[in-house]
Parts: C-alpha cells; structure tokens; sequence
C-alpha cells in the first residue's frame, strides 16, 4: 500500500549503541579541548609532506613495510604490530576480531567512549565500573567485575578525561584474572607519562597495547596508531583489518616522525614543564582539580562550567566541557601545549573565571554517580 513501504533497518546492537557527537561550533582558535599537540608536527615531517608526489597519489598504500620500521622502532617483531586508522580504528578491530553477541566487555567510566562504542555494536553486554568521586581507577571493583565470560577488557592508562593511571601490576593481575579474555591497554598519552606495557607484548598472551601518533608526534590529522601484542591474538585482528585502512601520505610520514625522537622529547617536556605550571596556576586561583599523568587537566568548576567555556571561547580559547561524563558533573577539561599556549590558557582563564563571578566557594558537591545515557557529548 502506498506510503507503507518497508524500509531496510540496522542490527539491533547498532540501534541500541551509543552515538559519538563531536563538536561542530568551528575550531578556530587556541585549541586546547580536544588534547592534539598544540604546535606541529616535527619540521622533517613537514619537509617529508613536501615530497609528496602527483603519481603516488595514485597508488594504493603499502602498510607491511613500514610496520616492519615500526615494529623494529619500538623493539617488537612484524608480526605482533598492526598500523590502524588512529586508535579508533584499533579499537574498532578487536571487538570485531574477539567478540560474539554473548560475550562481556569490561571498561571502567569515565573513559574514552569509543570503547563502549564498537563494543555495544558487537555485544549489548558492556559492563561500565564507575570511578568513585576520587576518579581513581577502581582496580579492586574492576577485578571482581570480571566472570568467565568476560571476553574483552580496555583500559586506559592513562586514562581520558581524568589522567589517571593504572599501574603495570594491576594491568599484568586484570590479565592473569581473565585468561580468557583480551586485555587491550590504551597507551594514547604515553609520551607524558612514561611507563608502558610493551615490554610485556608478546609475554603475556592476551595483552594487547594501542599507541597513536596524533599526540606526541602532532600527526591526528593524518590518523594512524598502532595495535601490539601477541602474534596469535595479531593473526585475528589483521584479519579483519581492510589492506589499504591507513592512507599512504600517513605511511610515507611515520618513519620521519619515529626517527626525530629529539622532536618528540622536547615536545613532551613542554608539556611536562606546562602541566606542572598548569597546576601552579589553579591552585592559585583557587580550582580544585585532578593530578592528570597526560597533557591535559580535569578541572573541577561546578554550575558555571558552560559559562566558563563560552568565556574562554571569547577569549579565543576552546576547552572541553566533561559535565556529561559519568561522575564528572561540573568538570572542564584543559588541554597542555607548547609553554605560549599554557601562557595563554592561564591568562585567557583567569580573566575568564572573573568575568563569570566564579568562586572556590561556589562548587557544589559532584555527583559520583553515571548520568543518564540521554544526550551526551563525548571525546
């Protein structure tokens, strides 16, 4: 009958999933919201970028070889490293590699909410462990989540937004609690912590670690990350992996970027030396916040957090309003750049939290527990 047409419908897991919404407001300003290196890539990159060719355009991307480049860079063999499409597109491939419609996925919240987006599209068993009001990974209520048929687990460390860390004892005991189920440790911010998992690629046999290279090395519009682990669990993910899933301009570029480790250190000092100023500079003014391991801060505003980023936003400076993360009611997130944008950031931020009449006394206490799965704006 006209006008009751069927129409094709998606899985259900796809319909009950959650959706990523990114900002859309333009980011034309200081960007200090969405935790990219603030500055450049490394100037041999640029000089790489310049190479680049009419022809090679047109060819398809070859990725074997430069993980090969990759793999030996970071001391591990071929065959345990995958180059992907950001993190992103790592995460994506592991629920699709290991999870059936039956199976558990653990993740503790807040974190990065593409885990419980590719995981819900697999499975509709996605089980969230809340931080307390600390934001501490709650690593004894993490343990006892896991059952036997949990199958896959991801962590951050450290983690976004809060920049907590989990230590590699906990790690190495959540992968020997739950020796079937793959472990994937989220090393994203790495450079500005410090301590890594892939020492143990390979040892540990359902550990597998993510890296990117939109961070540190300045390269998130290119996308390209890398997945390790054991070659038995890689043969999987590769599987289901497309050939051509990284762009060849972003092939042609990583082995510049990995060989300037001069570049890549000095970028992570400035943070380092930005993230302490950072810290100096709200305890001055008087904002509470989380001692972030990453290059950004978690800062505690209450009720006038949406005030604050539109403030900032005048000020041609852009922050990420977390208040819709759960337990993270009333939080702004703070990117740490090169030390001219921290100069700017602290600058933009005091002027800013005097025009709201904001003050120490006027936040409230936080929730501690998730929000609703309503309308949500994650990172």
């Amino acid at each position: 009958m006209k006008g009751t047409a069927l129409m094709p419908r998606a899985r259900k897991a796809v319909l009950a999933m959650p959706e990523y919404h990114p900002p859309l407001a333009g980011r034309d300003a200081l960007r200090l919201d969405f935790n990219e290196n603030t500055f450049a890539a490394s100037p041999k990159v640029i000089e790489r970028l310049k190479q680049t060719t009419a022809e090679g355009l047109t060819k398809y991307p070859e990725r074997e070889g430069v993980e090969r480049i990759t793999a030996a860079h970071f001391g591990l063999q071929a065959d345990q490293v995958l180059l992907t499409n950001g993190v992103d597109e790592a995460i994506h491939l592991v629920c699709a590699a290991f999870l059936e419609e039956d199976d558990e996925v653990i993740v503790c919240t807040p974190t990065f909410f593409m885990y419980e987006v590719s995981a819900g599209m697999m499975t509709a068993h996605v089980k969230k462990v809340q931080a307390d009001a600390s934001l501490e990974f709650p690593y004894e209520r993490f343990l006892a989540a896991t059952t036997p048929r949990t199958k896959l687990v991801m962590v951050a460390s450290p983690n976004n937004p809060t920049g907590a860390v989990v230590s590699r004892e906990h790690l190495l005991a959540i992968c020997a609690a739950a020796p079937q189920a793959v472990v994937m440790v989220d090393e994203a911010y790495y450079h500005f912590f410090g301590e890594s998992l892939f020492t143990d690629v390979g040892k540990v046999p359902n550990l597998l670690v993510a890296r990117t290279f939109s961070k540190a090395y300045g390269l998130a519009n290119l996308r390209i990350g890398l997945l390790a682990g054991d070659a038995g669990l890689m043969k999987y993910v590769r599987k289901v992996s497309s050939p051509y899933n990284v762009n060849g301009v972003a092939l042609d570029c990583l082995p510049v970027a990995l060989a300037d480790d001069a570049f890549v250190a000095w970028y992570a000092e400035q943070v380092r030396v930005g993230l302490a100023r950072m810290m100096d500079g709200l305890r001055a003014l008087g904002v509470e916040f989380f001692p972030s391991h990453a290059n950004f801060v978690l800062m505690k505003i209450g009720k006038k957090h949406a005030e604050l980023v539109k403030a900032m936003r005048t000020r041609g400076v852009l922050l990420r309003d977390r208040s819709t993360d759960p337990g993270c009611d009333g939080y702004v997130r703070i990117t740490i750049g090169v030390a001219e944008h921290v100069t700017r950031g602290l600058a933009a931020l005091k002027e800013s939290l005097a025009e709201i009449g904001w003050a120490p006394e006027q936040v409230s206490e936080l929730a501690s527990q998730p929000v609703s799965e309503g309308e949500r704006e994650w990172e």
